[in-house]
């Protein structure tokens, strides 16, 4: 759940961008900081190796007042793709309030998909998390590129079943997509912590 200070007045929100290896979870990060003013996001803290684009985690707090009386902070992270950075990605996941899957479009990273939701799925069950229970958005990223999957195709793999999310098709590296995905999560969190909150009134 979301962490409520109320001495200081400030609602924090954690959202992770999860998703295999180079599907865009970087590059929608960079493309959000780019956009938002300085005055509502810090610095973009981006630590790349030369086997993945993301070592631990890009961090990128975004303020705004949703709720009345409350400033509310919006921290956004992305987990490393590649496999053997699995106890990272289960460390980004601690206190998440919110999920985006980055899905790769490619038809030949349908099976790196699958396995990446499986595993954040996993992961989220040794954390005591129930993935139905936390707001959760897809997005199919590299919709521009050549030999790319059917979105019927990807959600046969990716949003079958009895919860599904919203899907956006995107282009990360122009921005498309990338905030309607994000606001769009942003949305479901923040109901999901006014109807949390609710019977304490």
């Amino acid at each position: 759940m979301a962490q409520v200070n109320v001495i200081d007045k400030e609602i924090l929100i954690k959202i992770v961008y999860y998703g295999p290896a180079l599907s865009g979870k970087t590059t929608n990060l960079e493309y959000i900081n780019q956009k938002i003013s300085c005055a509502k996001s810090s610095e973009l803290v981006s630590i790349s190796t030369e086997g993945d684009r993301t070592l631990f985690f890009d961090f990128l707090p975004i303020q705004s007042n949703v709720i009345p009386g409350f400033r509310t902070k919006f921290q956004l992270y992305t987990v490393p793709g590649q496999v053997y950075y699995n106890a990272t990605r289960r460390l980004v996941l601690q206190g998440v309030d919110g999920i985006v899957f980055v899905a790769d479009s490619q038809w030949n990273r349908q099976q790196a998909n699958a396995e990446s939701l499986a595993n954040m799925k996993e992961n989220l069950a040794d954390l005591g998390i129930a993935h139905k229970d936390i707001p959760f958005a897809l997005q199919y990223n590299k919709r521009d590129l050549d030999q790319i999957s059917t979105r019927e195709s990807m959600d046969q793999i990716l949003n079958h079943g009895k919860y599904k999310a919203p899907v956006f098709e995107s282009i990360a590296l122009r921005g498309v997509a990338v905030f309607d995905t994000l606001n769009a999560v942003s949305k479901m969190c923040v109901v999901k912590l006014l109807k949390d909150i609710k019977p304490r009134e």
